[in-house]
């Protein structure tokens, strides 16, 4: 570096003691377009002396060829790193650039400012413990402004520094600092920040960032460095919360060694503190607790570390060790806030994996209550969240979970959604409070079950779902082999889609939210008559692999059978009888399959019956034949 300490020359062991017990501030910069947050961040690198020579070096041949800054260095260039980014003068993503003072280490991120990049922004903001809203001094505060100091708050960062930035080129003016101070202050008591500091500087010439300037003889509060040398970090905070340690794995090196090993996300802990296992109400004692460096007579929060136990407990990845005098709440139904992050929308009825943690669990969305205009706060009524939009929904796990709310722990409050197809991560939400029905109600247990009640019949119980095209000839093969089942005294239940949409779906349309919502009350309809001991025949279109997916994760292994009853567009659209696809063409039915609504094929179904080449009788045999070789019927 252009900077040596003389504590690196003349004491390397006790400069690298005196770096590693530095605390770490994770900060964010943010704000509207062109607010000069690149600009500070450049600002403070070059002030902190952490930049080596030939970095300085590039900089200065980078401000040559797109500084806008004339013959001086456009800080700006240190941190936007893109092509794009440089051409533009923006930035587009999330850049992270480590430096440190004598009193701590910063690991900065400087998020975008545009609205498109919203979820780079909260992906910034999700680990951070301080933020710095840059306003520029002469538009004041903005939309984007608001829309980010209410991510922040959202998302759970504590401490904000308003830093209005650009005051040289409103001639230092007081009166139009103390003019933007009052503006905020009012906005964010709506929004609920408590701790916020207002900071007059000019990041380009390196106003009041590390030392008081002369030119706001006014002003009397900390610098910028000042603030971010001395806010609180929130480990510390961490600490002194309960005892929360999310099981990441077993520890098992040898047959005498057993532990678990995790990141400790809340309090602390000490051998012979008691703690119970959760989500189950296990407890038991920390006999010791591991590190790399040996045995420790104390861990907290962000250590991580592995425990043992006096007793040998049943214990595995996603559980959480909490302290057994403060537990955590356990629940399977919440109200939650989601950002989501997906080109597809979101769909309320369909099921998402959904990570807490280091437990995955599958999470439906059901309802969707509000989408929050982040603009106005205003609460919009919505079906659907679409790319960066914000809502507040319930969701339905299908376990217990132990959890925090996100409130008092973003660790055990915090999660993300999880397309199940694509493996792509679709959102992130935070845990708001458990619904007071998940601990209402409970599993009724029944001594006469589903294994009885199908021994009765003399048959294996299961569904036989039928999918394909508008057309393809599901319902009329469906019919055909209830028709042999009830010949062979098979006991049977057959649902239609369109009868079905008499009764029980007539409320619904068939938007792709409705037809989530349709497809998961046949399935829990299915269920309930496979539980009855019932054969159940459903033929429905179900074009999406998701909600099949979560039908089939319904029941047990070997009791759904997916039938895809496989024909061409061109092929189902000459037996529209009814001409729905003339009318699809025509474009006097919206969202109709095969037209304008995508029809998702089977991966893998137990059953494919092709009635391009097969009349609806040999297409039913055919499906009899793949019964009896799965043994869900006996031989004719």
């Amino acid at each position: 570096m252009d900077h040596v300490s003389q504590l690196i020359v003349n004491d390397l062991e006790g400069y690298l003691r005196r770096n590693e017990q530095k605390g770490l501030l994770r900060f964010i910069t943010c704000g509207s377009v062109d607010d000069g947050k690149s600009t500070l961040i450049g600002r403070l690198l070059f002030e902190s002396k952490m930049l080596y020579d030939d970095q300085l070096a590039a900089l200065e041949d980078d401000s040559r060829k797109f500084g806008t800054q004339g013959n001086a260095l456009d800080f700006a260039l240190l941190v936007d790193g893109l092509g794009a980014e440089r051409e533009q003068g923006i930035t587009i993503d999330v850049a992270y650039r480590f430096f440190s003072t004598d009193r701590r280490k910063f690991i900065v991120a400087d998020t975008p400012g545009h609205e498109q990049y919203t979820r780079n922004m909260i992906t910034g903001a999700s680990t951070a413990d301080a933020a710095v809203i840059l306003v520029d001094a002469r538009k004041g505060v903005l939309t984007q402004t608001r829309r980010h100091s209410y991510l922040v708050s959202l998302i759970g960062v504590r401490h904000v520094a308003v830093a209005v930035n650009k005051l040289d080129l409103v001639n230092y003016s007081e009166e139009r600092f103390r003019e933007i101070e009052s503006q905020y202050r009012e906005f964010s008591k709506q929004i609920g920040l408590v701790d916020v500091t207002f900071i007059p500087v000019s990041a380009l010439n390196g106003d009041n960032i590390l030392v008081p300037s002369t030119n706001t003889p006014w002003y009397h509060g900390a610098t910028l460095m000042g603030w971010l040398e001395t806010v609180e970090i929130d480990e510390e905070r961490l600490q002194k919360l309960p005892f929360r340690l999310p099981v990441q794995w077993i520890n098992r090196p040898d047959l005498d060694f057993r532990g678990v090993a995790g990141t400790i996300a809340g309090g602390s802990v000490r051998p012979g503190d008691r703690v119970r296992v959760q989500p189950s109400t296990r407890e038991t004692v920390v006999a010791r607790i591991v590190s790399q460096g040996g045995d420790l007579s104390k861990a907290v929060a962000g250590q991580s570390i592995t425990l043992t136990f006096t007793d040998q407990l049943d214990i595995s990845r996603g559980d959480l060790i909490v302290a057994a005098s403060a537990p955590a709440e356990v629940a399977n139904q919440f109200e939650a806030t989601i950002v989501w992050m997906s080109d597809e929308p979101m769909l309320q009825g369909r099921t998402y994996a959904m990570k807490v943690g280091t437990k995955t669990v599958n999470a439906t969305i059901s309802p969707l209550k509000y989408q929050i205009h982040v603009d106005t706060l205003a609460h919009l009524a919505a079906e659907t969240l679409e790319l960066n939009q914000i809502g507040v929904c319930e969701l339905e796990l299908d376990q217990s979970i132990a959890f925090d709310p996100y409130s008092e722990n973003r660790d055990t409050g915090g999660f993300i959604l999880i397309d199940r197809i694509t493996n792509h991560t679709v959102g992130g939400g935070l845990l708001k409070f458990a619904l007071r029905r998940s601990h209402n109600i409970h599993i009724q247990l029944v001594e006469v079950d589903k294994a009885a009640r199908a021994a009765l019949m003399g048959q294996r119980s299961c569904v036989l779902w039928f999918t394909g095209l508008s057309g393809a000839g599901k319902s009329t093969i469906a019919n055909l082999v209830e028709k042999k089942l009830h010949a062979m005294n098979h006991h049977t239940y057959f649902l239609d889609g369109d009868n079905i949409r008499h009764g029980l779906s007539k409320d619904l349309g068939f938007t792709a939210v409705d037809r989530v919502e349709n497809i998961r009350r046949i399935a829990e309809v299915s269920k309930l008559m496979v539980d009855a001991g019932l054969l159940v025949l459903a033929a429905f279109i179900s074009p999406f692999q998701t909600e099949r997916r979560m039908a089939r994760e319904l029941f047990k292994d070997g009791e759904f059978i997916e039938i895809f009853v496989d024909t061409p567009l061109n092929i189902a659209e000459q037996r529209d009888i009814k001409g729905l696809y003339a009318k699809a063409r025509r474009g006097e039915i919206k969202n109709f399959t095969g037209i304008d609504s995508p029809y998702e094929k089977p991966e893998a179904p137990e059953i494919r019956v092709n009635t391009a080449i097969l009349s609806a009788e040999d297409a039913a045999n055919q499906i009899l034949e793949a019964l009896q070789r799965l043994n869900i019927i006996g031989t004719r």
